[in-house]
């Protein structure tokens, strides 16, 4: 009985009182409704545990983890078709895999594959693959990648300029050098269709004024 006048006579405890959360702002009528705010989600990274995320290669810079066989490709002069035979001759004369990530090649084996694709006839790549074959100083084929290659041709379309060829003529007035159909692309000034109006509204005013004179002169 004790015990229950003591429960009786401790005072109750009241529950804590929750904060008020703030109330939404009140939208007017009328108003567009705000657009929710996105949820910016962590960019995780593609490259995988001890494999470099961007790699310089013969000058231009890459995804380390694209394999060895496509990285090369991503270089300037350097077609499918070439990328095929390197990356054979990677894996038969340099051992390396040319599926295995790129970002995980150490310095000096990249340095490897950077002379491969700069000097490829020194390791067997036949000579129709390369894009010099035979060149006009030295009579060798050899092969450009990158700015090499850039300059080269900036070098020889002035060359074609200078000397006037037909080559070098279309270079200079900006029209196609290969002999694609321009009839109807490749223009640089007004087109037939304008032309064309523009002669049959002269060919029309200078009749009308004709036949005016004409009429004159008679009465």
């Amino acid at each position: 009985m004790a015990d229950e006048q003591k429960q009786a006579q401790a005072p109750q405890q009241q529950p804590k009182a929750q904060p008020q959360q703030p109330k939404p702002a009140a939208q007017k009528p009328g108003q567009p409704q705000a657009a929710p705010k996105p949820v910016h989600k962590e960019l995780k990274s593609t490259a995988k545990e001890g494999v470099r995320g961007i790699l310089r290669i013969a000058g231009k810079d890459v995804d380390g983890g694209l394999a060895v066989r496509d990285a090369i490709s991503r270089v300037k002069g350097i077609g499918s078709t070439l990328a095929v035979s390197l990356s054979r001759v990677i894996e038969e004369q340099l051992k390396l895999d040319a599926s295995a990530p790129i970002g995980s090649l150490t310095d000096q084996q990249i340095e490897q594959i950077e002379e491969l694709m700069k000097h490829p006839g020194k390791y067997g790549v036949p000579a129709f693959l390369l894009n010099r074959q035979r060149d006009d100083d030295t009579g060798a084929a050899s092969h450009l990648v990158m700015n090499e290659l850039a300059f080269a041709s900036r070098q020889d379309i002035q060359k074609e300029k200078e000397m006037k060829t037909w080559i070098g003529w279309r270079h200079s007035i900006g029209q196609k050098v290969r002999g694609q159909r321009n009839r109807t692309t490749g223009r640089s000034g007004m087109t037939v269709g304008v032309m064309k109006k523009a002669l049959k509204a002269a060919k029309t005013a200078a009749a009308s004024s004709a036949q005016e004179a004409g009429k004159k002169e008679t009465k």
